[in-house]
């Protein structure tokens, strides 16, 4: 990789693992309520359709917040907008932690509903970002390295659990308070060191050119929000969001499912998140590489990006026979391969909006794409904690088969609304 040579210079890489340790610490944000959610039922004597609205709240949060958090980070810039996200997730995030029994669900709700707000900025900045530090033909692959975060924090959250909360709930506040000194560590660390490539002190010329070697150069003059919304590029985007709702499944009902099938607890959930979440990690990385690898030897921008997304979604489809297997650990796997080709998939997905829109559009469009695929995750809670409640468990024998199937129609539906993926310029006209 380029990266190594240094007469060329791998200063973007700093910035890049400033981006890897902010996803971290969102996602070990995020996972922690997923982790606990067994054992936080009994605690506050919560029922399916409780714990539903809990999650709800979090991601109606996170489809509003994706809408003007994308805005703000393209009219503030990356180094204002990342810092102003992970100060509101951080503080939700240890709000958790004061939250009584008597008002567990309605606590719960607000704390998570400011989470969510905090939170839905991580990847627009994180994409943008990206996309002001890296070519094109680098881009899958340096998603795919931040991208690999979330599961670290996934990973992290079960054991870090499993070591400081016991069986019957002690200290269950403390993994809520660990992510403040994280934030303030990071935010000192991205004022010291982040800023534009053009402006920056302690970039080589050669590095800055390598940056901008198959990019046109952009003007500062901000794009309209509102006409983003006509593209159907947009909306090709925003259609490859849908499979956000699979990897919320994964995180936030993982748990529970395992805990009810296979009678999986605190104590144990650490090493079946690792297996998975390690599976996912791979998958980032997957994804990233060969998409990348491929435009590399000569393949089109569109055709390398789309087999990949392809390959994910046929790796994906035994995710559906998860329900009716009886081995645990075989369980575990094919959810794991599942997470795989979702992170493959979503990586793919991320960079066909750096792809085909001008940088300064791209934290906006990722916020729209963003906000569909929580409204269909919402639809998805609330369905499901419905059914679990009335039905027992057969709603999970419903989400894995979903689970396993929609990659591949969605992608039959994106390369309809997006079968070129023709880049824009400035004024969002194609380039000829």
């Amino acid at each position: 990789m380029n990266y190594t040579n240094p007469k060329i210079g791998n200063y973007r890489y700093r910035i890049l693992a400033l981006v890897f340790m902010a996803t971290t610490i969102n996602y070990f944000d995020r996972s922690i309520v997923g982790v606990m959610a067994p054992l936080l039922q009994k605690l506050f004597d919560w029922t399916n359709k409780d714990y539903a609205a809990i999650m709800v709240s979090f991601k109606v949060a996170y489809g509003i917040g994706v809408l003007f958090m994308g805005g703000i980070i393209d009219k503030l810039g990356t180094k204002k907008g990342y810092t102003i996200s992970i100060v509101i997730w951080s503080i939700f995030g240890m709000l958790h932690a004061v939250i009584r029994p008597a008002f567990g669900l309605i606590g719960f709700i607000v704390a998570r509903f400011g989470l969510g707000i905090g939170e839905s900025g991580n990847f627009p900045a994180a994409i943008k970002t990206v996309a002001e530090w890296f070519p094109k033909k680098d881009r899958a692959f340096a998603t795919g390295i931040f991208d690999a975060s979330t599961s670290v924090g996934a990973i992290l959250a079960p054991f870090i659990v499993g070591a400081v909360v016991s069986v019957e709930g002690h200290n269950w506040q403390i993994p809520f308070l660990f992510t403040g000194v994280l934030s303030a560590i990071w935010v000192w660390l991205w004022w010291t060191t982040y800023q534009k490539p053009v402006d920056h002190p302690k970039l080589s010329k050669r590095e800055l050119e390598y940056i901008n070697s198959d990019s046109a150069e952009e003007n500062i003059v901000p794009i309209p929000w509102m006409t983003l919304f006509p593209k159907r590029e947009t909306w090709a985007f925003a259609l490859t969001t849908v499979t956000d709702g699979v990897w919320w499944f994964y995180l936030f009902w993982g748990a529970k499912f395992l805990a009810v099938q296979f009678g999986v607890d605190i104590q144990n959930i650490g090493l079946p998140f690792l297996i998975i979440f390690l599976m996912a990690d791979a998958g980032s990385l997957f994804g990233g590489y060969i998409s990348g690898s491929l435009i590399k030897k000569g393949w089109t921008i569109n055709m390398a990006r789309k087999i990949t997304m392809l390959v994910c979604a046929i790796i994906i489809l035994p995710v559906a026979f998860v329900p009716v297997i009886a081995n645990k650990w075989l369980a575990v796997f094919l959810i794991g391969l599942g997470a795989a080709g979702h992170q493959s998939w979503s990586i793919n997905g991320y960079t066909l909006v750096s792809d085909v829109f001008p940088k300064k559009a791209t934290a906006s469009v990722i916020g729209i794409g963003k906000m569909v695929g929580v409204a269909v995750a919402i639809l998805a809670d609330l369905a499901l904690g419905a059914v679990l409640d009335t039905a027992n468990n057969s709603g999970y024998f419903w989400a894995f088969v979903i689970a396993g199937l929609s990659y591949l129609i969605i992608l039959i539906f994106v390369h309809l609304l997006m079968p070129r993926m023709t880049p824009m310029d400035d004024n969002l006209l194609y380039i000829k």
